[in-house]
């Protein structure tokens, strides 16, 4: 099976675009550590997202860590669901990992990835006890927490998330290829206009929750786009 990979170069502020078996090594990870597979998990998607710069702080986790990481949940399309409305699994910027390990070594792995300080955000033992989520989700989101605010010209897997929901609910034209353009503007617009919010082409804290709130988990539906 080929998968095609969306990596965001943080750096060039562009896309990167591969095809990957599902045992080929991620763009970016070092060691082989972190394969097509595991970061796909449990998600049926033949495209995947996410941001050097994550995959680049994994490099850096795994390395102080020293030995194998468990990974059986990262990526999903957000009308897969299985995650909260705006989780930052939908964005490909996310990873739940080491629940084979016992509470003891789970929250010494949970404690490193602390201290390393390049991930924002781990989640604390209170809120994910069997496992150890971090993030390098994009700042500052649009509501108390959540994906950042997205406008025309914008370029990042937010954008991927955007297109993705809008598809699924049958507000085509934006494709899905991660670049905020007139098609997804448009798009952008039906939705608010239909859902009565202010119409601005803007993505802010009301479109998103609005948004996230009705594709999250509604299951493929035929508009869906696999570019």
């Amino acid at each position: 099976m080929s998968i095609r990979v969306y990596v965001f170069n943080d750096y060039t502020n562009s896309f990167e675009s591969y095809y990957l078996g599902l045992n080929d090594t991620l763009p970016y990870v070092t060691n082989d550590t972190l394969k097509v597979k595991e970061f796909r998990g449990s998600s049926s998607s033949t495209v995947l997202w996410t941001h050097r710069k994550f995959m680049e702080a994994w490099n850096t986790l795994r390395t102080a860590w020293g030995k194998g990481i468990y990974v059986p949940f990262a990526f999903k399309r957000i009308w897969e669901g299985g995650h909260s409305y705006q989780s930052q699994h939908y964005a490909g910027v996310a990873i739940d990992c080491g629940q084979n390990l016992n509470e003891t070594e789970r929250e010494k792995l949970r404690n490193l990835a602390k201290s390393l300080g390049v991930f924002e955000y781990v989640e604390p033992k209170s809120d994910a006890p069997t496992c150890v989520h971090i993030d390098k989700r994009l700042k500052p989101p649009a509501c108390e927490t959540g994906y950042i605010t997205l406008r025309n010209g914008s370029k990042n897997t937010c954008v991927f998330v955007l297109q993705d929901a809008l598809n699924a609910l049958g507000y085509t034209g934006g494709g899905l290829d991660g670049i905020f353009g007139s098609g997804t503007e448009n798009s952008v617009r039906r939705f608010q206009r239909d859902q009565g919010l202010t119409v601005d082409g803007i993505v802010g804290c009301n479109a998103w929750r609005r948004l996230t709130s009705l594709a999250k988990g509604i299951g493929k539906t035929n508009t869906v786009v696999n570019p």
